[in-house]
């Protein structure tokens, strides 16, 4: 009896132990199936991090996080392959849900691919995918800001300075001479913003002139370089700066520095857009003349939160998001113009 009892009392524990673990895995949740809020794990991953914008985005979805899930938040060094080896690392660990700024917006179809085969959720960010690639799947889910709205705010803050200084007008001839520095080609919010900031400069009435175009690809130095190469070229035939993007505003503004502008009264309208610490203390100083507010706290915010809820099964809404839901797939965060005058909002 006794020797026969023994086995029986190990195979009995056995049978309890392995109830438990499959009690304890049913609890967790597993990939894509949700569960409670601190047992939930989202995988994030950025273009790269070293982006000054994404930096305020990326850190918005850590402070979101706190309470609701972990988050595995990763560097794509600019590449798109990196980004893809990242993706597979986060479906390799089963983790709740993903949320993706990409790489190249166009190849978001793979990542969804990749994303439904594993019955992860995803939700891309600050740069859109195709809107084909939107339609493969009802997990997928989109959060951004329009940026046709930061394009025309961009060149109303031209026109309201060119309609307060008469002498911003510096040939008489009517027109404003610009030089235009574009993000990264291809994407979606260098080439808005640069089509819709033109756009309402002639919608207001005023006729422009562009002298030169380049892409500085978001980057301060790229910009800055840039921007010496204009002045070397066109010197005080240039009105006025527009940047895709705060940074390359930046960059523009040290050239501009070295040129002998901003001081002794010679002055340069430059706007961006983004509103990032940098560029408030720009507007501070009185070298920026006008941002549009790219809300990151937001947008990190939102992505955050709507990754839980699909990572909980629920359908998202304004009740588990706090945005609305636009078309059944997309959050979109507005922009707001941001001089010295009211740059308190953007902080």
């Amino acid at each position: 009896m006794k020797k026969k009892w023994i086995p029986v009392v190990i195979a009995g524990a056995l049978a309890v132990t392995a109830l438990s673990a499959c009690g304890k895995k049913d609890d967790g949740g597993s990939a894509g199936s949700g569960g409670g809020g601190g047992d939930l794990t989202i995988g994030v991953a950025i273009y790269k991090f070293d982006d000054t914008f994404m930096t305020g985005v990326r850190n918005a979805i850590s402070d979101a996080a706190n309470g609701l899930a972990k988050v595995d938040i990763v560097d794509s060094q600019n590449s798109q392959p990196t980004q893809n080896d990242k993706v597979d690392l986060f479906v390799s660990k089963k983790y709740n849900a993903m949320a993706i700024n990409p790489v190249d917006r166009t190849a978001a179809g793979v990542i969804i691919d990749k994303a439904k085969s594993a019955n992860i959720p995803v939700v891309f960010f600050n740069r859109e995918p195709l809107a084909d690639d939107m339609k493969k799947w009802d997990k997928v889910y989109y959060v951004g800001a329009k940026a046709e709205q930061s394009g025309t705010m961009e060149g109303e803050l031209l026109v309201d300075y060119w309609k307060a200084h008469p002498e911003a007008d510096k040939n008489k001839d009517g027109k404003i001479q610009y030089i235009m520095l574009t993000g990264e080609p291809g994407h979606q919010d260098a080439t808005l913003r640069t089509k819709f900031s033109v756009q309402a400069i002639e919608d207001a009435g005023i006729q422009v002139e562009k002298l030169a175009e380049d892409t500085a690809m978001w980057d301060r130095v790229k910009a800055q370089d840039k921007m010496a190469t204009f002045l070397s070229a066109h010197g005080d035939k240039i009105e006025a700066v527009l940047a895709n993007n705060d940074d390359m505003a930046l960059g523009a503004i040290e050239a501009l520095k070295a040129a002998g502008y901003f001081k002794d009264n010679k002055f340069m309208p430059v706007v961006g857009v983004d509103a990032t610490a940098p560029a408030l203390q720009a507007l501070s100083d009185g070298t920026l003349l006008g941002t549009v507010l790219n809300d990151a706290k937001n947008q990190g915010g939102a992505t955050l939160k709507l990754a839980v809820a699909l990572a909980k099964g629920e359908t998202p809404s304004k009740d588990n998001t706090g945005f609305d839901i636009t078309d059944g797939k997309y959050i979109w965060v507005p922009y707001k113009k941001i001089t010295k005058d009211n740059m308190n909002d953007a902080k």
